[in-house]
């Protein structure tokens, strides 16, 4: 007689033998749930002595500034103003939709400008005085506009929209969003405003004011002054 043995089969993997246990699952959600919930303390509540944790610090490694010139000035400003311009400047494509290529920045511009009388180019001519020294006639140049200067702690951008394709751009640009455009618009609108307020005829006003009264302190009786 032949006797059969029953071979053992092995034992089959469960899939499930492979997969982590929930044990190890709900460990990780949790400490997970955990870390979020710190950063989020520590992020908006006032905990004392860790407000700063997660905040970031700014260093200045700026190195000094370098004099590249140097001017000596002869002009009186007679009058300054301060202005406020907001610029809406838009750039399309014309065959594009504006959400592919396009750009709309409304930017709010403030700066100053400034009005002056040049007194370094005047010679013998443009001032007269009679033979007792009563009387002074001054022919000056007519005043004119400084270059506007923007101020950047009150200027800024409210809003930017740009097209698909211009943000693309800007991820190899090494300015993107800049703003030179609508900074070069709000200075030329801060110019337009001053020649068409009048600011250089405040001037002139304002200096021929100054000049007679630093005149008559020194004994004239009669002044004269002109420009053109």
């Amino acid at each position: 007689m032949e006797t059969q043995e029953n071979e053992t089969a092995p034992p089959r993997r469960d899939d499930q033998s492979r997969r982590p246990p929930r044990r190890a699952l709900r460990a990780v959600a949790f400490v997970a749930a955990g870390a979020v919930l710190l950063f989020l303390v520590l992020r908006f509540l006032p905990v004392p002595g860790l407000g700063d944790l997660f905040g970031t610090r700014t260093h200045d490694r700026t190195g000094p500034a370098v004099l590249k010139s140097l001017r000596d000035m002869s002009r009186f400003e007679g009058a300054a103003g301060d202005y406020q311009v907001v610029v809406d400047l838009e750039k399309d494509a014309p065959f594009l939709p504006d959400a592919v290529r396009g750009t709309r920045t409304l930017y709010v511009g403030a700066g100053s400008i400034s009005a002056y009388v040049d007194l370094g180019k005047l010679d013998g001519r443009a001032v007269s005085v009679n033979a007792d020294r009563t009387e002074a006639v001054l022919r000056l140049p007519h005043a004119a506009l400084g270059s506007p200067a923007l101020d950047p702690g009150r200027s800024y951008a409210v809003s930017k929209q740009r097209g698909l394709l211009d943000r693309l751009g800007d991820l190899f640009s090494d300015n993107p969003a800049g703003e030179q455009a609508v900074q070069k618009v709000a200075a030329q609108r801060i110019g337009e405003a001053a020649r068409d307020g009048g600011l250089t005829q405040r001037a002139e006003r304002n200096t021929t004011s100054v000049l007679e009264g630093l005149l008559r302190s020194l004994g004239f009786e009669r002044v004269s002054i002109s420009y053109g």
